[in-house]
């Protein structure tokens, strides 16, 4: 369990960060396709996406205050499907193409992670 939770939380670290620094950098190709949020909000989740992605790997990885880990895999959940539920509002096709589609996927990986390193951990 605890290679599938690495895997994981690779995957998400990366996919993380990259969404991050899209909503950072980014913002002009972003905001044509949702107008609800502004471009601080945009750059403030990116932000908060970047800084999570680390927190996913690295105090697990350096053995450094390792609670971190499903802190910010349970923050990156919460963030996440509140996103997806923002996109499902905003969004009127269901397809994989769909930010609310991987959104969701995303966020319930990150839940998954969250309760593996909080619960699953070996004692």
């Amino acid at each position: 369990m605890n290679v599938l939770l690495w895997v994981i939380q690779l995957a998400l670290a990366l996919l993380y960060f990259a969404g991050g620094s899209y909503k950072v950098f980014r913002f002009d190709e972003l905001a044509g396709q949702m107008v609800a949020l502004s471009r601080s909000q945009w750059g403030a989740i990116g932000v908060f996406e970047m800084v999570g992605a680390v927190l996913l790997v690295v105090p697990a990885a350096a053995r450094w205050m390792p609670a971190l880990t499903p802190l910010a895999a349970a923050a990156l959940a919460l963030e996440t499907l509140i996103l997806a539920g923002l996109y499902a509002r905003y969004s009127l096709q269901l397809a994989a193409t769909n930010p609310m589609v991987w959104a969701a996927v995303m966020g319930l990986l990150a839940a998954f992670v969250a309760y593996g390193r909080y619960a699953l951990r070996p004692a």
